[in-house]
């Protein structure tokens, strides 16, 4: 059934749009014209969100945060080995996926370290980005609310994630 559901809901679109006598081509152009303005709107945060993670990863920023979080990583279940994607994730998403790459390949597939980092991976969001793309488009100039609630969550998913993964699979 899954196959059916693009070419169903296209051609429901089609059969709409010529019953109600619409200019398919001219509302897709017409729409294709306003994505194209809203990339140019947010493609100045997208370079400095990009520029400001490549620094921050090339300035050694991230293996000192990791070594000073350590300590706190015990007390919530969490691999001090996933630290460096607790600090990347809200930032870049590709960058993040690089991380668990390494976490994966330096301590196995099924070990805890991976499975936390993949639990975090999928329950937590590339916050400052998400707020660069999303403000960006809508050209809101207040964000203090909005990234004070992410990054809440972000830390509830990196508390929860190394304890979650503990007691569903009594890892470590």
């Amino acid at each position: 059934m899954t196959d059916w559901i693009i070419p169903v809901l296209t051609v429901g679109v089609l059969i709409y749009a010529a019953i109600r006598k619409v200019d398919v081509f001219g509302a897709f152009c017409e729409g294709a014209s306003e994505g194209l303005k809203t990339c140019a709107d947010i493609l100045p945060a997208l370079v400095l969100l990009i520029v400001c993670v490549g620094m921050f990863r090339a300035s050694g920023a991230v293996d000192a945060l990791t070594k000073l979080l350590e300590p706190l990583c015990g007390a919530v279940s969490f691999p001090s080995e996933a630290v460096p994607l607790v600090i990347l994730r809200p930032f870049s998403g590709s960058g993040a996926m690089a991380v668990y790459n390494e976490i994966a390949a330096a301590n196995g597939a099924d070990s805890f370290a991976e499975r936390v980092a993949a639990t975090l991976i999928g329950s937590s969001e590339t916050t400052f980005y998400t707020i660069a793309v999303y403000f960006s488009a809508v050209k809101a100039k207040k964000t203090r609310y909005a990234t004070a609630a992410a990054l809440t969550a972000d830390l509830t998913a990196w508390i929860v994630c190394g304890i979650t993964v503990k007691l569903l699979l009594g890892a470590e």
